[in-house]
């Protein structure tokens, strides 16, 4: 086989193997790369944080930090909070109001601002909320939208899709061990 056979049978392969790897990454979902994954962490001896954490956006396409944990106490479950955390000197939260947790179907949650009993504050970016009970009526993989109060009777809306929910709710299934 001479010099150009060779050439072109490497190039036909290259060809070969550039299009299965481009038609695999096309055949991945979109959220599978930005999929955060559960987190357990030990903190100290009797005490287990298992959490969320992703970057999502609002409707004015600010970026924020959500972060969603559970905290147990020996076997007993501490609570389930959820932290937004905006960019600091372009967000101000309005710290002690409720977020409104809203689906496209017409259910609707409030949770109470509420610092789990290791936090003493967070800064005027941030806040935190009791989020058990939103998560215990949550029985579906459905997007939501989190209207976060902000001071000076402003509001942000965070768009949450449906795989971050799934992960949300994989989360509440994660035990202590």
């Amino acid at each position: 086989m001479n010099f150009r056979g060779r050439i072109g049978r490497w190039l036909r392969l290259g060809l070969l193997i550039g299009l299965l790897v481009s038609g695999w990454a096309l055949d991945m979902p979109a959220e599978a790369a930005t999929l955060a994954s559960l987190h357990t962490y030990h903190e100290r001896p009797g005490q287990t944080t298992v959490r969320s954490r992703l970057s999502l956006r609002d409707r004015a396409d600010k970026a924020w930090q959500t972060i969603l944990f559970k905290r147990y106490q020996g076997e007993g479950l501490e609570g389930v909070y959820l932290r937004l955390v905006g960019f600091p000197g372009l967000v101000e939260l309005a710290p002690q109001s409720p977020i409104k947790v809203l689906t496209g179907t017409g259910l609707q949650w409030q949770a109470a601002a509420q610092l789990d009993p290791q936090t003493q504050a967070l800064p005027s970016n941030a806040a935190q909320y009791d989020f058990q009970a939103v998560m215990a009526e949550l029985t579906g993989d459905i997007p939501l939208e989190i209207e976060v109060p902000l001071r000076g009777q402003r509001h942000a809306t965070i768009v949450v899709p449906p795989y971050v929910v799934h992960e949300w709710r994989s989360l509440m299934s994660q035990t202590a061990d």
